[in-house]
């Protein structure tokens, strides 16, 4: 681990935090102790792809363990396409987008469940997970309007219940939207 980082740009991080590990060749443990550096100083976003990192290395003149380097790029790549996804199909903004947003991400649950995609399940539900929280967050905010309140209150409910039994939320929010409290607090506009 370096304890240093000096290092003002990304590129000189990576070259930084590689002579410090002082190491024969480069795999996957290197370069993901590489990748939480970059993280720790530049922020998640700045974290480029393993196999990006080796070539850097690589140009520097490091020996990489190309198998290795090859899965913990392929590994990297699907958990970060999972997240895009999520960032793209989840809105929880208002409540006409929470209802289409909770509609993809039951698609997506079938699609990972009929593959057997077990980590993309997972990782669907932390995010949903995630959501849930924000929302409840959102709606003890009290430097958050009373309306904005009220459906981030409303939509943390409605992740519960996805979360919970996501086969029945389609039939369960229709019902919802019908409910006499519901049309009380948010209006029978909203369909």
């Amino acid at each position: 681990m370096v304890a240093r980082n000096q290092a003002r740009t990304k590129r000189d991080l990576i070259i930084e935090v590689w002579e410090s590990l002082d190491c024969e060749s480069v795999g996957a443990r290197e370069l993901e102790e590489i990748q939480r550096a970059v993280s720790k100083k530049f922020g998640a976003g700045a974290v480029e792809s393993p196999a990006s990192i080796a070539r850097t290395l690589a140009d520097e003149g490091a020996a990489l363990r190309h198998p290795e380097v090859m899965e913990c790029d392929a590994r990297w790549r699907e958990q970060n396409s999972h997240e895009l996804l999520f960032q793209e199909t989840l809105n929880f903004d208002g409540l006409t987008e929470s209802v289409a947003s909770i509609q993809r991400l039951e698609r997506l649950r079938m699609e990972f469940g009929h593959a057997s995609n077990h980590e993309g399940l997972r990782r669907l539900t932390e995010a949903v997970q995630s959501s849930k929280e924000e929302c409840r967050l959102l709606a003890k905010s009290p430097i958050v309007e009373a309306g904005k309140r009220a459906e981030a209150s409303e939509i943390a409910q409605w992740l519960g219940v996805w979360l919970k039994q996501p086969e029945i939320f389609a039939d369960w929010i229709e019902l919802r939207k019908r409910s006499g409290e519901f049309v009380e607090r948010f209006g029978d506009t909203f369909s």
